[in-house]
């Protein structure tokens, strides 16, 4: 096993109408930014459940990161956010919103412009806006890590970005009954894959990230079967939830190198033709596995 240190710092609050616990968790003179995607939360109900909690608060709202979120959609909420003088924000929706807010809680108090930081990292000469956020995709296990992938429409070109840890992360099994089944799949070929290159490794001895690694994946094959065959199953629901969480939050890669070849291989063909990242990577992987045998 590799040295390591490790530090995670994302309180997470995980259930039923965990919504509830918002407001406790927002400072109560918080100006807040919330980041959105298409609308599905206005659709599936998500989105009055958030604004029934923040009575009291100042909000501005700001719709329309897109899957993949493009650095050009970012830089408009960059903006807004600069101009309202927002003091926190509240991203809600899926992996794509949390990454795009990741970046923009960085390049609101800098000066520098939203392409830069990802290209070069983010500004440490300014304090980070906090980040709360509320899950409605299982997936990227963006809720509970620093990382991003973030998008050029006018390079094509897609790439990592790394900020602070959210601040919370509130997670509600109940908001993923309205996903599609293609949603679904997609996510659990993510987070199973994000397993696979932190569990694929070189490294001789590391037994309890190996058990580790091995129970999330068997648990995702598992537990996608129950959704497949009970799409109300709850605790299924619940379980596949959890699980794309701890497959990224940084706590099976203590000691263990990591190899990263397949999402860097998604990413350029989601760059490039726009397919769903999960589903980019039940091809790459299959392929890689067998060039590398």
């Amino acid at each position: 096993m590799n040295n390591f240190t490790f530090r995670n710092p994302t309180k997470l609050v995980f259930g039923k109408d965990s919504i509830l616990e918002l407001p406790k968790l927002l400072p109560s003179d918080a100006k807040i930014l919330l980041t959105f995607g298409g609308g599905s939360v206005k659709r599936n109900g998500v989105y009055e459940a958030v604004i029934s909690q923040l009575s009291g608060f100042q909000t501005v709202e700001f719709w329309g990161i897109e899957p993949n979120p493009k650095v050009e959609t970012l830089r408009k909420a960059i903006a807004l956010g600069k101009q309202e003088g927002v003091t926190f924000v509240l991203a809600v929706g899926g992996g794509s919103v949390l990454d795009a807010s990741k970046l923009i809680v960085n390049a609101i108090p800098s000066e520098r412009d939203a392409w830069d930081l990802v290209l070069h990292g983010a500004d440490r000469s300014v304090q980070t806006l906090p980040l709360g956020t509320v899950l409605t995709i299982p997936a990227t296990g963006s809720e509970m890590n620093r990382g991003a992938v973030i998008s050029s429409e006018a390079t094509h070109e897609k790439f990592g970005f790394y900020n602070e840890y959210p601040l919370f992360s509130i997670l509600d099994p109940s908001y993923t009954y309205s996903l599609p089944d293609y949603q679904i799949a997609c996510g659990i070929a993510d987070s199973f894959i994000h397993v696979v290159e932190q569990y694929l490794t070189r490294v001789g001895e590391s037994p309890l990230m190996d058990r580790w690694a091995e129970g999330i994946l068997l648990t995702l094959i598992e537990e996608a079967d129950k959704i497949k065959a009970q799409p109300a199953d709850y605790d299924a629901r619940a379980t596949f939830m959890l699980s794309a969480t701890m497959a990224l939050n940084g706590f099976i890669s203590m000691g263990v190198i990591q190899d990263w070849a397949t999402h860097r291989i998604g990413h350029e063909i989601t760059a490039l033709t726009g397919l769903t990242h999960g589903h980019t990577l039940v091809i790459v992987l299959p392929a890689l596995l067998r060039e590398q045998a």
